[in-house]
């Protein structure tokens, strides 16, 4: 057994010795209610950044703060002391989370953490607390097992990716000495040991809120319908135009930057999705998938850009009728994007479309938000093969690369603005992200904890990180 072994060995004994104490304090993370997309919850996002920051001062994480931005906090810490010889890795997370509702579908309080048939249920459980905290403790048991690490660490923990980080990109071009490392190890995603998955490219994400305006008040419908143009029946028009029949969106210039997979990529994707086709339908709850006639399901689901609207409003909506003509309608949306799209340019495209159906009776306000870039990671080399030896090492199999339907906004943003390699690891060993009822299986995340402890001393490995 080398040193590096014996070493990860330890640290990996002390995580299993310790468990019960860790997820008393995981406990403690998950009941803070840290959603970002709601300003009513604001100062608990901040509570919950500066309950980190703590927590990293106590296992020894030097210059541990939470750092102000125009929107939530960015949670810093670092330790620099492995060695000039060794690599210095950029561990991303972040520590907001999705809001709950429907909350009358939650079988528990989604910030009272509840523990069921090995089962740990909260709400940012997986997503993406999972990986705050298990950075945290790998980090502290490779200290308190070994009094070092095996490579310099900078840790930072966002409190903004679910809402599309809007802070981050001049945080990160105003901080570029401060997160400066060899590798970027982006820990958002999950870890199946059953079958286990690693990504390699993301998409980018535009968002989008559309407000309709007719007349300046809500008017009677007996007096003024069919006079006074509708604002809601303007907006139904604009989410159809939207999409043809095939499923094809119909914005101008939307696949313009959009390339082809090339044939060995689409067969490997293929190869992992279409065994898939069955359970992720009955996942979805649907019989039938859409727009199947635009690309076989891995490229709709992951090398495809789309555009889906994720709600709308205006009028009134409680119980029996009113006839109202209602002065105001809105809608949001948001477009999933594939390397090389260009958001801003998307954003801009997006805003001519919908302006096309404003009119002398009806006025067209568009707010664009969360502009996030797709990103592509490592996909072969040194830091691949250490990341596949490291699940092999814990659960006997490597992972499955592939590309994931997904956004994870800060990826694009540090490869833009930081120039450096990029991973990704897991530690959201569950389901349900986003939905109620979302859960973590206990003995997957120790696993995604002890892989995650392998990863680091190869990483230290001479040659691995360049």
């Amino acid at each position: 057994m080398t040193s590096a072994t014996a070493a990860a060995t330890n640290a990996i004994q002390h995580t299993h010795q310790q468990q019960n104490e860790y997820m008393k304090g995981f406990h403690d993370l998950l009941k803070i209610p840290s959603i970002s997309t709601d300003p009513a919850y604001k100062a608990e996002v901040e509570r919950c950044a500066n309950w980190i920051v703590d927590e990293m001062k106590r296992i020894g994480l030097r210059n541990a703060s939470a750092i102000p931005t125009s929107g939530h906090p960015v949670v810093y810490g670092e330790w620099l002391e492995a060695g000039a010889d060794k690599p210095t890795i950029l561990l991303y997370a972040h520590y907001d989370v999705q809001p709950v509702d429907p909350l009358a579908l939650w079988d528990t309080p989604p910030f009272e953490p509840s523990v069921r048939e090995g089962r740990l249920y909260a709400r940012g459980v997986c997503d993406d607390k999972a990986a705050v905290w298990g950075i945290l403790k790998s980090v502290e048991s490779m200290m308190a097992a070994n009094g070092t690490l095996p490579v310099n660490i900078k840790v930072f923990f966002e409190g903004e990716e679910e809402s599309g980080s809007p802070s981050m990109e001049p945080f990160i071009v105003a901080n570029k000495d401060m997160l400066k490392a060899d590798l970027f190890l982006i820990c958002d995603g999950g870890f199946d040991p059953d079958n286990p998955e690693q990504i390699y490219a993301v998409r980018g994400i535009v968002g989008i809120e559309v407000t309709v305006t007719g007349p300046d008040h809500d008017l009677h419908s007996g007096m003024f319908g069919g006079v006074v143009q509708n604002p809601l029946h303007v907006v139904g028009k604009i989410i159809g135009s939207f999409h043809d029949e095939a499923g094809r969106v119909q914005i101008a210039g939307y696949y313009d930057r959009v390339k082809a997979l090339s044939a060995s990529e689409k067969a490997n994707l293929d190869a992992l999705f279409d065994p898939q086709i069955e359970d992720l339908k009955k996942k979805a709850g649907v019989s039938h998938f859409w727009a199947e006639s635009l690309g076989t399901l891995a490229e709709r689901g992951t090398a495809l850009p789309t555009l889906d609207v994720n709600g709308m409003w205006g009028g009134y909506q409680g119980e029996g009728t009113k006839t109202v003509l209602p002065a105001q309608a809105s809608f949001k949306a948001t477009l999933r994007l594939v390397p090389d799209q260009d958001p801003y340019e998307i954003g801009r495209l997006l805003n001519q479309h919908v302006q096309q159906f404003a009119s002398d009776t009806i006025s067209i306000q568009t707010r664009v938000s969360g502009e996030g870039w797709p990103c592509a990671f490592l996909f072969e080399g040194p830091v691949v093969d250490a990341l596949n030896q490291s699940y092999f090492t814990t659960i006997g199999k490597t992972p499955k690369w592939m590309r994931i339907g997904g956004s994870i906004p800060i990826s694009g943003m540090f490869q833009r603005e930081l120039d450096a390699p990029m991973s990704g690891f897991g530690f959201g060993a569950g389901d349900n992200y986003h939905s109620p009822n979302e859960y973590l299986i206990f003995d997957h995340f120790r696993d995604s904890m002890d892989t995650f402890i392998h990863f680091m001393y190869k990483l230290a490995e001479p040659g691995v990180v360049s």
